[in-house]
């Protein structure tokens, strides 16, 4: 499946728009959420097919919002990529846990998101 639909979930307006430039000059149909709330009801409605999720952010962090979007059956078949500042094996090890599928940290690469959206079936 080639990924078309990408939702940012990020409490940085900065970080959202950086983001959403890279991935929008690359084609890519992009929606955002500044806190857990909004992403939830987003993927609810939008049905994004990823979901770049910052770790760090008010209310729910990104690995509680994780768990509870990848256990919900509404969500199966949604990858999720978290993209933060923490750059710690143990944060990327702990977010694959969470049922993230993949990692990057922030300042993001631009290259590197786009070779691991694109490695995700």
């Amino acid at each position: 499946m080639r990924i078309r639909k990408i939702l940012v979930v990020d409490d940085s307006p900065t970080d959202r728009y950086m983001l959403s430039d890279i991935l929008q000059r690359h084609g890519f149909q992009v929606a955002t959420a500044a806190d857990g709330d909004d992403a939830l009801r987003k993927i609810h409605y939008d049905k994004p097919e990823l979901v770049l999720m910052d770790v760090v952010m008010p209310g729910k962090n990104g690995f509680q919002l994780t768990r509870q979007i990848t256990r919900d059956p509404a969500n199966q078949g949604l990858s999720i990529m978290m993209c933060s500042i923490k750059g710690q094996e143990a944060d990327r090890v702990w977010a694959l846990c969470q049922g993230a599928c993949d990692y990057i940290v922030k300042p993001v690469n631009p290259a590197e998101l786009l070779s691991k959206i694109g490695a995700i079936c």
